[in-house]
């Protein structure tokens, strides 16, 4: 038969399920590890509701750039209005920047819970652990490496930024929900009745400290937030002296990201041979920089937008894409062409302009800037700039286009 368990085997069983062993309590399992009386469920659950907003936002913005870049067959990315996507990403990377003092302090709030005992007190709580366990790794990752995208530098991520960003999005998001499913009804009890929410482990926590904390946090983003989005907003240029890329600055008053002699195009692009080559439909033409000069000029007025949030606006001049595509005798509402780099590689060595861009009158194969021929670093001898796209979709040193129908 069972023998039934001693009291004094009951009374261990229980100090060991409510407290720590002895031999465990030191650094944040000792008793008063975190004597803050700041924390409560309500701050908690505040910035909890703020930072989903802010990752909403992130998410939506950041799965449009993806659907753009990357358009499945049903996805249609229209070319008017010609900022939009200009408007979109920069929301995206502020946004972005402006969750690094939220998620700061979020992660602050919830710190002494991630030291509970018992660590797992069944299969619920594990799967809910394991949920935080991966919206925190993938709400770091996503800051983290957003912050290496708009500094460029890539050597600390041994992958593709785009693709690894994009995925951890969808676990953060994942997680996120999981999450919230789970303390839907702790926040919302804690959003309706202050006094409730005000403390959780430390009951000298009120409002007043709640307050302070919120205000803290908000002004913090707001100062992230001025000192980087003049790289979208010009108004605050002048003031934002952490924004990466300042939008004056670069050849012809333009930021530069990839300059030809990193694209290994410097040769090519200024040789005498150099022909932009046409083809289509059963037929080929090769232009060269001449031929280009002696076709209808027209000018426009469009945006550099870049997935890293910096944008910049100049006034270009250069032969419509349209009617290129009419030398060969192609129909722009029915087709799309697929522009081709004199580089000899790269990932966004080529980009598809759909129908709807090729068919605007403002998307150009630029051969101007500002009223100049177009600086080497910016394209020379010819670019595409179309309304409404990525700057990585506006190719540089264009030296091929392939007209082939969409119908």
């Amino acid at each position: 038969m069972t023998q039934p368990i001693s009291r004094k085997n009951l009374s261990r069983l229980r100090t060991w399920l409510f407290s720590p062993p002895e031999r465990l309590r030191a650094g944040p399992l000792r008793a008063g590890a975190f004597p803050s009386p700041l924390r409560s469920v309500r701050l908690t659950s505040l910035l909890g509701v703020a930072l989903g907003a802010a990752f909403a936002v992130c998410m939506v913005t950041g799965v449009l750039s993806h659907l753009i870049q990357h358009p499945p067959g049903w996805f249609v990315w229209p070319a008017r209005p010609a900022g939009l996507y200009r408007f979109t990403q920069g929301l995206h990377v502020a946004t972005g920047l402006a969750t690094v003092p939220l998620l700061g302090a979020k992660l602050w709030s919830v710190y002494p819970r991630l030291f509970t005992w018992p660590p797992l007190r069944g299969a619920g709580h594990a799967a809910e652990r394991l949920s935080i366990a991966v919206l925190v790794a993938a709400s770091l990752f996503q800051v983290v490496s957003g912050l290496l995208n708009i500094a460029h530098w890539y050597a600390p991520m041994p992958f593709f930024f785009t693709t690894g960003h994009y995925w951890a999005a969808w676990l953060a998001v994942g997680a996120l929900l999981t999450h919230v499913g789970v303390k839907l009804p702790v926040v919302r009890e804690a959003l309706r009745h202050p006094a409730a929410g005000n403390t959780d482990r430390h009951p000298a926590a009120g409002d007043v400290g709640r307050r302070q904390v919120l205000t803290g946090v908000a002004a913090a983003a707001g100062v992230i937030t001025v000192a980087t989005v003049g790289q979208t907003f010009r108004p605050f240029a002048a003031v934002s002296v952490l924004g990466p890329r300042r939008p004056g600055d670069g050849p012809q008053g333009l930021p530069v990201n990839r300059t030809a002699a990193a694209a290994g195009v410097r040769d090519t692009a200024t040789s005498p041979g150099y022909r932009l080559v046409v083809t289509g439909f059963g037929h080929t033409v090769a232009l060269s920089t001449d031929d280009l000069a002696s076709m209808p000029q027209h000018t426009a007025v469009l945006p550099i937008a870049c997935v890293e949030g910096w944008s910049a606006v100049g006034t270009w001049s250069g032969v419509r894409l349209r009617d290129l595509a009419a030398l060969v005798g192609a129909d722009p509402t029915r087709c799309e062409a697929v522009v081709e780099s004199l580089q000899a590689g790269g990932r966004y060595r080529t980009s598809v302009v759909a129908s709807s861009h090729l068919a605007a009158g403002d998307t150009l194969i630029a051969t101007g800037l500002g009223g100049e021929p177009l600086a080497l670093d910016h394209g020379y001898p010819a670019r595409l700039i179309a309304p409404n796209r990525p700057g990585v979709m506006q190719t540089k040193w264009v030296s091929r286009i392939t007209l082939r129908s969409t119908r």
